[in-house]
């Protein structure tokens, strides 16, 4: 009998989920390949590890930008070490389901099916599920009920807006904003502030440590080794929660934005219902400190994280593999063939 998997291809992280195992792998979406033959030489946490340390021999390369492929070779081998990696003993191929963000174009999202199948996808059981729908099935929001539901998706490189109703989307907004901004915006801040550069690994962990969407009550700070701009000789600073929440005001205001919009977009019923229930919020991008209470202060609608918010799409993902009958109708035109 052919597994079932659902996998959530996002820019920052691939996560793979099995029927009846639940999540059976989350790895970076990242790819060594070697410099003179092209080789693959490490997929995921192996080669994150190398990231910002690799020789002139190796390349480690993010084949996902912005939701999408950016380099559709490398995306299909990844894939097809991470298929390989969940589908067990199995001689047949395995039924999938991948999630894309809700703004992709037709041709970014036959580039996804195709390098499922050539990774090793059967043909006839290849399907693609807009993000923002995935999540909110994840989220254990009752999607197939007749009301609004607003999903707020920060994903690495993407944050997906969607209400949702009756099995689909009805309004969305998608930008190119997502966790990846915020560490390019905490890097340039750091540059630009202490004459320091930090390599994009060390800004992540700077967003982690003392990131906030609203000032803290209690400032935390942290130690931060970078190298010096000027003498080019390593150095440590001291940097605050205070700073970094000044510092990452631009992408806040994106994603807020993108909110508004799909609001302001909301049948009146659907509104309603949204007001009573508030928005959830998913992704890996949703567990900045207080950006649901940021959330909730710019559009007075109560805003809530959803649990485990970094497994939500994949969760929703296989969840809609299992139920492709339900949701056929919700997947129909360039999304499933």
């Amino acid at each position: 009998m052919a597994r079932k998997i659902g996998i959530d291809l996002g820019t920052a992280n691939v996560l793979v989920y099995v029927k009846g195992k639940g999540i059976v792998l989350s790895e970076p979406s990242i790819v060594a390949i070697s410099t003179k033959d092209g080789r693959v030489r490490r997929v995921g946490a192996e080669a994150l590890a190398m990231l910002g340390r690799e020789p002139e021999s190796i390349e480690v390369i993010r084949p996902m930008r912005n939701g999408v492929i950016a380099d559709y070779e490398i995306t299909e081998r990844m894939l097809d070490h991470f298929i390989k990696k969940t589908r067990g003993n199995s001689w047949s191929k395995p039924h999938v389901m991948i999630c894309i963000p809700a703004g992709v174009t037709s041709v970014e999202m036959r580039a996804v099916r195709d390098a499922a199948i050539q990774a090793g996808s059967h043909p006839k059981h290849t399907y693609l599920i807009r993000e923002p729908l995935a999540a909110a099935i994840g989220a254990n929001i009752p999607v197939a009920q007749p009301s609004g539901n607003l999903i707020i998706d920060i994903g690495g490189g993407t944050t997906e807006v969607a209400v949702v109703s009756l099995n689909d989307i009805v309004v969305s907004a998608s930008v190119r904003v997502g966790g990846n901004k915020f560490d390019e915006t905490i890097a340039a801040f750091i540059k630009r502030r202490y004459n320091m550069v930090v390599g994009e690994r060390t800004a992540e962990s700077i967003k982690i440590e003392v990131g906030s969407a609203l000032m803290l009550e209690k400032p935390l700070t942290m130690q931060v080794r970078g190298r010096d701009q000027v003498s080019g000789l390593p150095r440590t600073i001291e940097v605050g929660s205070s700073e970094i929440t000044d510092a990452i005001q631009e992408p806040l205001e994106a994603i807020i934005n993108a909110v508004r919009a799909v609001l302001v977009e909301t049948p009146p019923e659907l509104a309603s219902d949204i007001i009573d229930k508030g928005m959830v919020m998913t992704g890996g991008g949703s567990m900045l400190r207080r950006i649901n209470e940021l959330l909730t202060e710019v559009t007075g609608v109560p805003c809530y994280v959803a649990d485990q918010p970094a497994n939500c799409v994949a969760l929703g993902t296989g969840l809609a593999l299992e139920h492709i009958d339900i949701l056929r109708d919700s997947l129909s035109g360039d999304d499933v063939h």
